[in-house]
């Protein structure tokens, strides 16, 4: 099966690249997004971070500029690229360069991507709506005022990429590795997504076992070292029906382990959104089993709402419940639960504000030492943030 799926998506662009040349001018585009956040937080703590003072103001912020050139030629296909340069230069590596990616489309081919990139699953998942402007509860983003993983000073795992803090997860937490992906065409709301990488991340992530295969341009991936071979397929349902809006999606993923003693990881997910009338409701739940390669397992969920009051203002409300379980005979358990209320007013075009209330907490039982040796038995890690926020997007 994992044969026929790349045949598959190297003859449709082979057929794509066999297309005649054409004299179209290239479309020279660009645009990005700059997030800035200021909010006061107050963190308490037991059993971890001893003698620390979290408690005041602090900034955050969160911004890409993103360059997406494409020519589209006399015979329909599009061809462009996808580069995501992170202008706060605090990501995406030694260079600030995060997704990078080549596209090849048509209305009746689908798209093909081809590069750094997240797979077809985690695009086309969908999780609790969130009004725009708060600070992203099912993301890695409220640990710039609350240090909850045990790298900052915490007692989570906090892994990016990893159901234990978003349903936005992806194979053993592997994140914009060069892979394969093809969408197909939207058929009456239903687009299918199939994504193929070679290995995970060249770096391992926090506490796993048998990482570091190339995932670059360096050299040849060995098959026989490390998790190699990430297949993911996903699907989005999107549709509405006498002013009723309706979404849905499911993702599965795996990959296969080289490393003896352990198992295949997987991961899976589901999501929905229902909207109605300014209202638009929904939620998902994902699990990542790591098939031995890290000393935990996780799950989590998203639940929200959201309205759109008549005039600028927008108001929500979301929750993400996630949780760490210890393998290979452990009881250790790992809780992370967030809240936020979110209200954001429109000022113009590409131009929000908003404020926020955020609560989190992480509950960590580490008796049997599955999130680090270093960290007590058992911990807590709770904060309140209030935030501000303006977000431009052009």
């Amino acid at each position: 099966m994992k044969k026929q799926l790349l045949s598959t998506s190297a003859i449709a662009l082979g057929v794509a690249m066999a297309a005649p040349a054409s004299a179209q001018e290239w479309d020279m585009d660009w645009g990005g997004f700059h997030n800035a956040h200021v909010g006061y937080v107050e963190v308490d703590t037991t059993g971890v971070a001893v003698g620390t003072d979290f408690d005041g103001v602090d900034v955050f912020q969160n911004a890409e500029i993103i360059f997406t050139p494409s020519v589209t030629l006399d015979n329909g296909m599009t061809f462009g690229i996808n580069v995501q340069m992170e202008s706060t230069n605090n990501g995406g590596g030694a260079v600030g360069i995060d997704e990078t990616y080549l596209s090849v489309s048509s209305d009746t081919l689908g798209r093909i991507d081809l590069g750094n990139e997240n797979s077809a699953g985690y695009k086309l998942s969908l999780a609790a709506p969130q009004v725009s402007g708060g600070i992203g509860i099912n993301s890695p983003s409220l640990s710039g005022f609350v240090p909850i993983s045990i790298g900052s000073g915490g007692n989570s795992p906090w892994l990016f990429r990893d159901s234990g803090i978003s349903s936005y997860a992806e194979v053993l937490a592997n994140n914009d590795v060069p892979r394969i992906t093809y969408y197909t065409p939207s058929f009456n709301g239903l687009t299918v997504g199939v994504s193929y990488a070679a290995t995970v991340n060249a770096v391992a992530p926090a506490a796993t076992v048998g990482g570091g295969n190339n995932a670059g341009n360096n050299f040849g991936v060995n098959r026989n070292v490390g998790v190699t071979d990430v297949f993911d397929i996903g699907a989005n349902y999107s549709q509405t029906f006498n002013g009723f809006d309706i979404g849905l999606s499911a993702r599965y993923g795996t990959a296969d382990s080289n490393v003896v003693g352990t198992g295949d990881p997987e991961v899976w997910a589901v999501g929905a959104q229902f909207g109605y009338a300014g209202f638009t409701f929904g939620g998902s739940y994902a699990e990542n089993n790591n098939g031995g390669l890290r000393a935990f397992n996780s799950e989590g969920w998203s639940l929200g709402a959201t309205y759109d009051i008549a005039g600028p203002w927008s108001v929500g409300f979301d929750t993400y419940q996630g949780e760490y379980n210890g393998v290979n005979g452990t009881n250790d358990k790992s809780d992370y639960e967030a809240y936020q209320l979110v209200a954001s007013r429109s000022l113009g075009s590409g131009v929000t504000w908003a404020v926020y209330g955020m609560y989190v907490d992480s509950d960590t039982n580490n008796a049997g030492g599955s999130f680090g040796g270093g960290l007590a038995a058992a911990s807590e890690v709770e904060g309140t943030l209030i935030g501000t926020s303006v977000n431009l997007s052009f």
